[in-house]
């Protein structure tokens, strides 16, 4: 073997050791103890970041979803979210977890990381919502590019920048991906997005359209009152 191609190797052998570490502190989480169908207060194994609710925190009635930014599905699925998580809001607490699937999608850690970072400056669903609507802008974009696109996002939902750019970096934003992503697997999560209804993982039948999504919600109220 050529000095060349020793150096190759080598190279290659580092990148692959630095993945398999990365993989193995993600699934070295044990979140065998946590109830999943709850929601999350903040906790040393989730960065102390807990998770985004939007509604009613003490409502009988959780909707999870499960969700990976640069996903064409969750895309398509937004607008239903938004348009059931607002007329529900009273009533139900929608909770939204990170399961980037980043074999298929290079961009969607770093876009999770971009919302996370935006919620530690309380901008968490302003930065949700633009992800999805301006998904097409990003997500073919390059990893030189990417960073610049997502600041710029940052810019326009009025974010300390300096601030972002430390935040979406930091340890604690990588532990709560890393925790929704175990929670995501001990809900038997494999594809995105999944919605979990006060515990019971739903057909895409019953979430596929606003009319099938508020079906569903409403009998689940209706159970438990």
């Amino acid at each position: 073997m050529t000095n060349k191609a020793w150096i190759i190797f080598a190279a290659l052998s580092v990148l692959l050791l630095g993945g398999l570490v990365y993989l193995s502190g993600q699934n070295s989480i044990d979140v065998e103890t946590v109830k999943e169908n709850a929601i999350q207060a903040p906790t040393a194994q989730s960065g102390n970041i807990g998770d985004h609710v939007y509604g009613n925190k003490d409502a009988k009635v959780t909707l999870i979803e499960y969700g990976d930014f640069q996903c064409p599905g969750c895309a398509s699925a937004h607008p239903t979210v938004q348009e059931v998580k607002e007329t529900y809001k009273d009533d139900i607490a929608f909770v939204f977890r990170n399961f980037p699937l980043t074999s298929i999608h290079p961009n969607a850690r770093v876009a999770a990381a971009s919302a996370e970072a935006a919620a530690k400056q309380d901008k968490y669903w302003e930065m949700h919502d633009t992800l999805y609507t301006a998904q097409k802008e990003w997500e073919t974009a390059s990893i030189d590019d990417r960073g610049g696109i997502f600041e710029q996002y940052a810019k326009q939902i009025g974010l300390n920048i300096a601030q972002y750019k430390e935040d979406i970096i930091s340890q604690s934003v990588t532990e709560k991906i890393n925790f929704d992503l175990a929670l995501g697997k001990k809900h038997n999560v494999t594809s995105t997005p999944t919605f979990i209804l006060n515990g019971r993982q739903l057909p895409q039948e019953e979430w596929s359209s606003v009319e099938a999504l508020s079906k569903a919600i409403e009998s689940e109220i209706a159970k438990q009152k």
